[in-house]
C-alpha cells in the first residue's frame, strides 16, 4: 500500500559483487527500455566505468530516479551512485527499496511471460525499479511469503497462511481499485470474482478491441456473465471513460443513485437519511456512495509516506546527538525495531523508545516499510551502533 510515484522514468539497479550490478531503464508507464551490467565494487571496482555507464543512460533517457536494491552490496553501490548523481547536470535522486522476492519474480513463469528474451538476473532489475512506480501492481507477481512477512512465517500451518495472506493481498487490491485498462493478469487475479482464465481474456479482449470505454463492455469478455461483472465491477476503474462514475467505486448497479445525489447536490450528511428513504436504499450504501463522489479517481494509497528520495549518502561520523532524522523501518524484533537512515549501519529503536505509552511488541507501533521520524540518541563508530528514539519529535 505504498504511495507509488508517477509519471518518473526510473532506473534499477539490483546490486551484486562478483557478478556485478544489474541495471535496468523503466518509462514513466514501466515498459522496459535498456539494461546493462556494471562492476562498481569488489573485486573489479570499476568505478569510473561504472559512473561514465550509469550517466550515458541518465541522459540518454532522462531519468528522474534510481532505485537500489537494499540487498548484497546495497550499500557499496549507494556511494557510487551518489556520486554519479553529483557530477550530473541535472536533477536525479536515488531511493533505497526492498528488494525482497525479485530473484523469485525472475525465475517465475509470470516473468518468463514477459520478458522471455531477457535474462534472469535484468528481470529483477527491472521489478526493482517498477516497485517505486506502482508497489502494489508489482509485488502482486510474487507469493506474499516470499516477500518476508515476519521471523515465525515457517513454523505456521502454511495452507492457512497463504490463504491468509493471499485474503489480505486481495483486501488491499480491491481497497485500491484497479485501471481496467493498464492492470496486468496477475493484478486482475485479486479482484473479487474474476478467476486466472477471465483475467486472462480481459487482457486479450484489451489488446484485439482496444481499451474499455465503460464497465459495461466487460461484459463482451469471454467467460464474464452478469454474476462475475456483479461481483468485480465496483473494484475496477476507467480513468478516461465515456462514464466519470466508471473511475470510482460507485458501483454500475447504484448510478441511479449516485446520479440523484449529485442532482440534488446532497453531498454532506444531514441531508443522508432523508435521501437513503427517499431512493429506498440503505444508508450505509448511500454514505458509501457520497464518499467516492466525493474524491473521484482518488488513490487511497496518497496518503500512505512515500518512500524517501536521497541525492547524497551520509556516514555515521555525520550523526550527533539530537539529530532529527527521516528514516525506513527495515526490520522489526521482539526488542524493537531497526530503521535506515541512509548510513550503512541500521540504528535500533529500542522498544522503551518507541512511544510515550507502554508498548507490549514493537509491531503495535511500527511494521516492515513504515517511513519514520527518528532522532538520534547515541552514536558508536567503533562498535558500528546507532541509538534512535521516536518519542518526543
Amino acid at each position: 500500500m505504498q504511495s507509488p510515484i508517477k509519471g518518473k522514468v526510473v532506473m534499477g539497479v539490483d546490486p551484486g559483487f562478483r557478478t556485478g550490478c544489474k541495471v535496468a531503464v523503466v518509462d514513466e508507464i514501466g515498459k522496459y527500455l535498456e539494461n546493462t551490467v556494471v562492476y562498481p565494487t569488489e573485486p573489479q571496482n570499476q568505478v569510473e566505468k561504472t559512473k561514465e555507464k550509469l550517466s550515458e543512460l541518465i541522459n540518454k533517457y532522462n531519468v528522474d530516479v534510481i532505485t537500489i536494491g537494499n540487498g548484497t552490496a546495497s550499500r557499496e553501490t549507494e556511494v557510487v551512485v551518489a556520486e554519479t548523481i553529483r557530477e550530473l547536470d541535472r536533477e536525479v535522486s536515488y531511493v533505497i527499496v526492498s528488494e525482497a522476492g525479485a530473484s523469485v519474480y525472475s525465475a517465475s513463469k509470470v516473468a518468463n511471460e514477459e520478458f522471455p528474451e531477457l535474462d534472469v538476473s535484468i528481470r529483477g532489475a527491472i521489478s526493482i525499479a517498477r516497485r517505486l512506480q506502482d508497489p502494489m501492481a508489482e509485488l502482486v507477481k510474487i507469493e506474499p511469503k516470499h516477500i518476508g512477512v515476519g521471523q515465525y512465517q515457517h513454523d505456521l500451518n502454511q495452507t492457512k497462511l497463504d490463504v491468509a495472506l493471499g485474503g489480505v493481498v486481495e483486501d488491499c487490491v480491491n481497497a485500491v481499485g484497479i485501471d481496467l485498462n493498464t492492470a496486468s493478469v496477475s493484478l486482475l487475479n485479486y479482484v473479487s470474482g474474476i478467476s486466472n482464465r477471465v483475467a486472462k481474456n480481459i487482457v486479450k479482449y484489451r489488446e484485439e478491441a482496444g481499451k474499455f470505454k465503460s464497465r459495461k463492455e466487460l461484459l463482451k469478455v469471454k467467460g464474464l456473465g452478469e454474476k462475475t461483472f456483479v461481483q468485480c465491477a465496483g473494484f475496477l476503474r476507467i480513468p478516461d471513460g465515456e462514464n466519470p462514475l466508471d473511475n470510482t467505486g460507485v458501483h454500475p448497479e447504484s448510478y441511479e443513485i449516485a446520479q440523484a445525489i449529485l442532482e440534488r447536490s446532497a453531498l454532506d450528511d444531514a441531508f443522508a437519511k432523508n435521501l437513503a428513504e427517499e431512493l429506498n436504499v440503505g444508508l450505509p450504501t448511500l454514505k458509501d456512495i457520497i464518499i467516492e463522489l466525493k474524491k473521484p479517481g482518488r488513490d487511497p494509497r496518497e496518503d500512505m509516506p512515500k518512500p524517501i528520495f536521497r541525492v547524497d549518502v551520509l556516514n555515521m561520523e555525520d550523526l550527533k546527538p539530537d539529530m532529527i532524522l527521516t528514516g525506513t523501518v527495515r526490520n522489526v524484533v521482539d526488542f524493537g525495531a531497526f530503521v535506515d537512515i541512509g548510513v550503512k549501519q541500521d540504528g535500533l529503536v529500542h522498544i522503551s523508545k518507541l512511544s510515550d505509552n507502554y508498548v507490549k511488541h514493537p509491531m503495535e507501533v511500527v511494521k516492515v516499510g513504515d517511513i519514520v521520524k527518528v532522532k538520534v540518541l547515541d552514536v558508536d563508530v567503533s562498535k558500528g551502533k546507532i541509538s534512535l528514539s521516536m518519542k518526543d519529535i
